[in-house]
């Protein structure tokens, strides 16, 4: 072949080996929006989907948690397969109302929703966990590459269909599940709960605390004491919180956790602002267990380390055995 004919035929191989990469990152972008979500861009555009970064590997039994975003407006109530969570976090979202996110590393539900979108400071909270499993509904198409980049495997409606299922006897956008073994091979286990927490022996001191109740703008969370039960009976916005079977939503232990609270550079399609939890830094909190209330010190020195709890003297303050719900309230 002669030296002319060999560069033209090189130049077309590049062009074509260049069309292939492109059209291969295009298909790994984001897919469509999940129908009904209220979180937009705040210019009436739909919400996208993102598939997580491709470099991701698959969910190992050893590796990852599952978390999973919740929808906790009163429509989406009761909610399913929360009690089989290991944490439950409670933030704030647009409007003074609330979200959940549940962490699975023990055992895996048969269903767990209804699942509602992503927020920029769930990625913060999530950098704790190994490469976590993080299913949601969608996100901003602002905020879609930053869930490319983050170290997590997404997975949305739009990337695994199969995982999800529409629940026909509730409105959407309040009634789209996911099938957590279709997801994770298994529960990854308790080693995988890398969020700082220390079980143990209750810690002296505190004080008896019958109840203690969370307020946002728009949503309330009220923890009992029941002694029979021996765990905080979980009420919001002034009623019980009953799991789909009708069981009463009952952490073992609940951390009030006080934190910064700043707007990020998101809003919802109303054009409410979204709050950004800092989950990164230290402050005060509040661990109730065993029917008292300690005040502790908490911190986290990056987002890739887990939240230490402690008392004045500096000793470690153990959590109870079973679920965990931290509820981020705004610092004084």
């Amino acid at each position: 072949m002669e030296r002319g004919t060999r560069r033209r035929y090189g130049a077309r191989a590049a062009a074509l080996v260049a069309a292939v990469v492109s059209v291969s990152l295009a298909a790994g972008c984001t897919g469509g929006p999940a129908p009904g979500d209220g979180h937009g861009d705040g210019r009436g555009r739909q919400r996208a989907e993102s598939p997580g970064t491709s470099d991701v590997p698959p969910a190992s039994p050893a590796a990852p948690v599952l978390a999973v975003k919740i929808d906790n407006v009163p429509a989406a109530r009761p909610q399913t397969g929360l009690d089989a969570a290991d944490v439950v976090y409670v933030e704030p979202v647009e409007g003074g109302l609330s979200r959940l996110m549940a962490v699975y590393a023990t055992r895996l539900p048969e269903r767990v929703g209804p699942v509602r979108s992503a927020r920029e400071s769930d990625l913060e909270l999530l950098r704790q966990f190994h490469r976590p499993t993080l299913a949601f509904s969608g996100a901003q198409s602002r905020l879609l590459p930053l869930i490319d980049a983050a170290p997590l495997r997404a997975e949305t409606p739009g990337r695994t269909p199969g995982a999800y299922v529409r629940d026909g006897g509730r409105p959407v956008p309040h009634n789209l599940y996911v099938h957590p073994g279709r997801l994770l091979p298994s529960a990854p286990g308790p080693s995988a709960l890398t969020t700082g927490f220390r079980r143990g022996e209750a810690p002296t001191g505190g004080r008896d605390e019958a109840s203690r109740t969370v307020r946002y703008p728009a949503a309330s969370f009220t923890f009992t004491w029941s002694a029979a039960a021996g765990r905080w009976l979980v009420g919001m916005d002034g009623r019980p919180a009953v799991t789909a079977e009708g069981r009463r939503l009952a952490p073992a232990t609940v951390v009030v956790q006080y934190v910064r609270m700043r707007e990020s550079g998101f809003h919802d399609s109303l054009g409410s602002p979204t709050p950004y939890v800092e989950s990164v830094g230290s402050g005060r909190a509040e661990v109730l267990r065993d029917g008292r209330a300690h005040d502790v010190t908490w911190r986290r020195g990056s987002a890739a380390q887990g939240t230490a709890f402690t008392a004045a003297d500096g000793t470690p303050v153990n959590v109870a055995d079973g679920q965990v719900w931290v509820v981020f309230a705004r610092m004084p």
